[in-house]
């Protein structure tokens, strides 16, 4: 089964921009589908995940924020 990773994210936010090339390295060594969406397009998005971005999502569930756990989003797309 392929996973999908989305990071979501906001324009000018720096940890967003490492854990956006992280996810994208990590996807692209496993074989997994990644995109980012910016979370000040969406009220309910701005609203859930506003103060924790980045936020990873593995296939629409809440996998981490802030940081990516590499071992464990290995694990998550294994």
């Amino acid at each position: 089964m392929a996973h999908e990773v989305t990071v979501m994210s906001r324009v000018g936010c720096h940890l967003c921009e490492v854990a956006e090339a992280d996810v994208a390295r990590i996807c692209g060594e496993v074989g997994a589908t990644w995109k980012t969406e910016d979370v000040d397009t969406d009220p309910e998005w701005r609203a859930e995940y506003g103060d924790r971005v980045p936020v990873i999502l593995v296939d629409g569930a809440e996998h981490g924020y802030w940081r990516v756990e590499e071992d464990r989003l290995r694990k998550a797309l294994a």
